[in-house]
């Protein structure tokens, strides 16, 4: 499952998590996140379905304007996107290279 910005919702810590209702697993990662990103999240608010879901999802997910963005306009991904690469998703490559690989191949077989 890939996610509309180009992340591989499989290799999630949180979808894995949620998927096999492991709290074992959300402490681990909520430990993880905490620290890469600088802010203290809890172990229940690990629970995600994967980005094309509707949900439930992580709560930054949920908020995402990259995800927003492609359900309004009804795509599977943001590849499938005429203005594919915007400056929006252009800006999170930067921080997420390997999701630009992603893209790149789901737009390369179009």
């Amino acid at each position: 499952m890939i996610a509309y910005c180009g992340i591989n919702c499989g290799e999630c810590g949180a979808l894995i998590a949620t998927g096999n209702n492991d709290d074992a697993k959300r402490a681990e990662v909520a430990k993880e996140w905490s620290q890469k990103f600088g802010v203290e999240m809890q172990p229940d608010s690990i629970n995600c379905a994967g980005c094309p879901s509707d949900g439930p999802l992580f709560f930054y997910c949920e908020m995402c304007d990259i995800r927003k963005c492609a359900r309004e306009k009804g795509l599977p991904t943001c590849a499938h996107c005429d203005a594919y690469p915007c400056e929006t998703l252009e800006a999170f490559f930067k921080m997420a290279p390997e999701c630009r690989k992603w893209l790149d191949e789901i737009k390369g077989n179009l």
